[in-house]
């Protein structure tokens, strides 16, 4: 089976809140802010092997996260270089045959800001994050991305934009979430920025969610 490139995203610089939170969840090498990172997603999942052993031989790169689940693979790897990652990256795209631009353009699938949340709700979503609590009456931004690995740019533009707080964001599975909470000003502008950010991405339509 031939493997997909579904998600191929270079941050320049990974931002404090969401270094942090891949150090809570990952089970590799942690990365510390502002390295530059990579995020790299295919199909079928256990192709992912075979990536970041290409990655690992041919550069200087860290691995913080490697997850194969029932479609898919995704990989995160890092470096203080950025040309290392560069490389890590230029690699990855040779062992797959690929460019950049045949990774699956990113949709979003919802996009929602909550205002004022409520106690009960901020508790709820308190026991199950992974990143900082949501307090009462602040404002929750809530953005799901398919394929999932895009709500990492999502995240780290969203922290680069405004001062929020990042709550949860999963980039792997069927789908990609972000959840963050602030001001109802901040949320505006980190809900802003993290949209912009996936409709900048080119790459491939994915059959019945081509854009109309």
């Amino acid at each position: 089976m031939a493997t997909s490139l579904r998600t191929y995203v270079f941050l320049d610089s990974l931002q404090p809140q969401f270094a942090a939170h891949i150090c809570t969840t990952c089970r590799g090498f942690f990365p510390v802010p502002y390295v530059a990172s990579l995020f790299v997603e295919v199909a079928p999942g256990m192709a992912i092997h075979g990536i970041i052993d290409v990655a690992l031989k041919k550069t200087k790169v860290d691995p913080a996260t490697l997850v194969v689940e029932r479609a898919y693979g995704m990989l995160e790897v890092h470096s203080q270089d950025k040309g290392e990652v560069r490389s890590a990256g230029d690699a990855i795209l040779g062992h797959l045959g690929a460019k950049e631009d045949d990774r699956i353009k990113p949709r979003i699938v919802s996009n929602t800001i909550i205002r004022a949340i409520e106690p009960m709700h901020a508790m709820i979503l308190d026991k199950i994050r992974f990143g900082s609590m949501i307090e009462p009456g602040q404002s929750l931004f809530i953005l799901e991305t398919e394929p999932a690995a895009y709500a990492a740019l999502a995240a780290n533009e969203a922290e680069k934009a405004a001062n929020v707080r990042l709550i949860d964001v999963l980039v792997f599975g069927a789908f990609g979430r972000l959840y963050m909470a602030g001001t109802e000003s901040e949320i505006d502008s980190a809900a802003e920025a993290a949209i912009a950010a996936i409709k900048s991405i080119s790459g491939k339509e994915q059959g019945a969610f081509k854009d109309k």
